[in-house]
């Protein structure tokens, strides 16, 4: 799980991209759950830096889950015209570990939401 709060810079983005490589490449994990609750801001350089993360994530082999979206922030990503495909959603950490864990986090509030194309 990584937790994003306030601003990321290009050097930050750029670290946390390659330690999220590394760390799904040395421990095998499946799954990448990106917790963006404390991010009220977005901007275009966030919205890509999360579809890179993603794409990256899958030419891995895992999966990655957004988490704790705000509404501003999505309203926000859907004016810049950025819909994150391959990213699914949850808004809730509990509900992004249910989805991939395989479990049906649909019965919980905060449940997922259907993966952007």
């Amino acid at each position: 799980m990584v937790t994003l709060q306030g601003d990321l810079h290009d050097s930050t983005a750029q670290q946390l991209q390659q330690d999220i490589g590394e760390t799904i490449v040395g421990t095998g994990v499946t799954g990448v759950v990106i917790d963006i609750s404390g991010i009220e801001i977005v901007d275009s350089f966030l919205g890509r830096v999360l579809a890179e993360i993603a794409a990256q994530a899958s030419l891995l082999a895992a999966r990655t889950v957004v988490a704790g979206m705000r509404p501003a922030v999505a309203i926000t990503l859907v004016e810049l015209g950025l819909t994150l495909p391959g990213l699914r959603t949850a808004l809730t950490t509990e509900a992004a570990l249910d989805l991939l864990a395989g479990l049906d986090p649909a019965t919980r509030s905060g449940g997922p939401r259907q993966e952007s194309r």
